[in-house]
């Protein structure tokens, strides 16, 4: 009765995932529109250390098939390693409008808003668009998520992503995950659920809208900025569009530690976010509710066979959403799909019993919405440093 229990719950899941199949299929498949429309654009990259494929992934932004832009590389001080990069494109495109800015700012506890505070205020131009440095995009990636803007009542802009380029197992975990239960889910809740839900590695931003509510300040304070963002231009009654032109996030050398690291911060902001609907989550997870029997009763002529299946199901699945989105992951690295997604249901309780967050080097304490607080240990050694 038991086992029948879970391996009901996993079926259940599948079924949830097929519809997230066809769900990514219809946002790709959705067509654009022929527009002549192409305000200036003002780019800021948010720099802090040196990722994967840094470089290219700056320079991708300096050959958009777009009129006019500037970029803005913002760095919290001149000594971070990812600033020599910048310079070096900066060096290689003279002709293109590029800014470095390097200054600290502390206004709030998101350090990535702290870098795009001063950058923002340089920007020229009306329409804003915030992309992360790991970010690798086409040529006409600007032309298709400005066509969007064209529609006044558009306030923000987002994009599906991809993980590509992976070398490592971590980051075969990272880019199957990406291009399974990320982009699923956006889909999702684009096309199912009627909710736009905004990633933050890709925002186009209407600068009059963005000041409208508030700016900044309305989301210095929260991990989650994309999501609060996204909130607030609903709040005020401006549409939020996810575009189905993909950006890529470059994964090649991360370590098992880094995904699972990774995967418990964002665990901990969906949950505190979601609230009870986080569960859902456990409930999607196929492969680890039918791993569940597995280990209770052992391996018999029920177990194995129907576990086998549910992972070959999911793992077909994941294949399935990778040829939609074009990933370029080996297809023998989708055998992988099992272990990634019972990582992933060990890393998913984490967040029930944990409310610290780590971030690039800084820490803190997370609350509902993903609202930040400082880790009092650091206070005190702050303290005591002092």
């Amino acid at each position: 009765m038991v086992a029948l229990l879970f391996y009901s719950i996993a079926a259940f899941g599948l079924v949830l995932y097929v519809i997230q199949v066809f769900a990514v299929r219809s946002c790709v498949s959705a067509p654009g529109k022929a527009t002549d429309f192409m305000p200036p654009v003002s780019i800021l990259k948010p720099l802090k250390g040196i990722d994967d494929n840094l470089f290219d992934n700056l320079e991708s932004f300096c050959k958009q098939d777009y009129p006019e832009y500037e970029i803005v590389f913002a760095l919290r001080d001149l000594t971070d390693p990812a600033c020599k990069v910048a310079l070096k494109v900066k060096d290689k495109y003279p002709d293109q409008d590029i800014t470095i800015v390097a200054k600290w700012c502390d206004d709030g506890l998101n350090p990535k808003v702290n870098n795009l505070i001063p950058a923002y205020r340089v920007s020229k131009y009306g329409l804003v668009l915030v992309s992360d440095s790991n970010v690798l995009v086409e040529k006409d990636y600007l032309r298709e998520i400005v066509r969007h803007m064209e529609d006044p009542e558009v306030g923000l802009v987002s994009s599906l992503i991809r993980g590509i380029r992976a070398r490592t197992l971590g980051s075969v975990f990272e880019n199957l995950h990406l291009n399974s239960f990320t982009v699923g889910g956006v889909c999702f809740l684009e096309k199912v659920l009627k909710m736009p839900c905004v990633v933050g590695k890709s925002m186009l931003l209407r600068k009059k809208h963005f000041e409208e509510i508030g700016e900044w300040s309305g989301v210095k304070e929260y991990l989650a900025e994309d999501y609060i963002l996204g909130r607030k231009m609903k709040e005020a009654g401006k549409k939020v569009v996810l575009s189905n032109h993909f950006i890529n996030t470059v994964n090649e050398y991360w370590q098992v530690g880094q995904f699972t690291a990774r995967h418990t911060r964002w665990g901990k902001l969906r949950w505190r976010i979601g609230g009870p609907k986080y569960f859902a989550e456990l409930i999607g997870n196929p492969v680890l509710m039918s791993l569940i029997p597995l280990m209770v009763f052992g391996p018999t002529r029920i177990t194995l066979p129907a576990t086998f299946l549910v992972w070959s199901l999911k793992s077909l699945g994941d294949y399935s959403i990778g040829r939609t989105v074009r990933s370029d992951l080996h297809p023998l690295f989708y055998l992988f799909v099992p272990l990634k997604d019972i990582i992933i249901g060990i890393v998913w309780f984490v967040p029930i019993f944990s409310n610290k967050v780590e971030w690039r080097g800084d820490r803190y304490i997370i609350s509902k919405d993903s609202f930040l607080y400082p880790c009092p240990e650091d206070e005190t050694r702050s303290v005591a440093a002092y």
